[in-house]
């Protein structure tokens, strides 16, 4: 399951994490963003106690997305032991994301 993150709880849920986090910087109003949520949620119940799955609203959270330079959305970033590990901007099928995430999760 995806965990819904805000300005205030983003450092602990994905600065203080344990395990790898990915976090997808998203908006009501983004159709890629939609269309890749279903996929978001697959990959959290798989590769649950490997991944984490964050998302960030960026109308209702502005400070975070402005810190990472979050420019367009989609964005995913994945955090490994607080740092940014790796950056993927726009939607990609579940396959090619599970292939991005593999390369710094495992």
């Amino acid at each position: 399951m995806t965990v819904k993150a805000t300005d205030t709880s983003f450092e602990q849920e994905v600065l203080k994490s344990d395990t790898p986090v990915l976090v997808d910087f998203w908006a009501e109003w983004c159709g890629p963003c939609r269309m890749i949520g279903p996929s978001l949620e697959d990959i959290a119940k798989e590769m649950d106690g490997k991944l984490k799955v964050v998302k960030v609203n960026i109308d209702e959270n502005p400070t975070t997305p402005s810190r990472y330079n979050v420019r367009s959305i989609p964005t995913l970033l994945l955090f490994k032991n607080g740092q940014v590990a790796a950056t993927k901007i726009g939607a990609e099928p579940k396959q090619k994301l599970v292939s991005w995430i593999n390369t710094v999760v495992s």
